[in-house]
């Protein structure tokens, strides 16, 4: 499985980004995929993910960015997207997008097989 993950960015705080996760060689939907980032100088954290469905999946988020972001997959395009609102300077970090065939709900980061590389999220104060 590649990922490719894409739509990062400068905002202001309070703005919007929605991130992208393409896949190839593998149905996003047989998988679950989740999102992580990583701040500098700070550990990779697990923000969200969406669990393997031929249908919609159930999703499931960090505290930190529950009622803010928002986990999707669009089965037509093979892409899972992020959808963050109400985004905040703490949210400054590279965003990974990461899949795994192993499990249905995966939080840690070693639960997953695959990686895309990271887009970089800035958030001005």
């Amino acid at each position: 499985v590649q990922l490719q993950a894409s739509g990062g960015g400068l905002v202001q705080t309070g703005g919007s980004l929605r991130l992208s996760c393409a896949a190839s060689g593998r149905t996003l939907s047989s998988i679950a995929v989740g999102w992580f980032r990583q701040a500098p100088g700070k550990e990779r954290e697990f923000v969200a993910a969406i669990s393997r469905s031929w249908t919609v999946g159930e999703t499931y988020y960090a505290d930190s960015v529950k009622g803010r972001f928002t986990i999707s997959r669009d089965n037509a395009k093979n892409t899972v997207y992020l959808q963050m609102n109400s985004l905040k300077p703490e949210d400054t970090a590279v965003y990974y997008c990461a899949a795994v065939a192993r499990y249905n709900y995966p939080r840690l980061a070693h639960d997953f097989d695959y990686w895309g590389q990271g887009t970089q999220v800035t958030v001005s104060s």
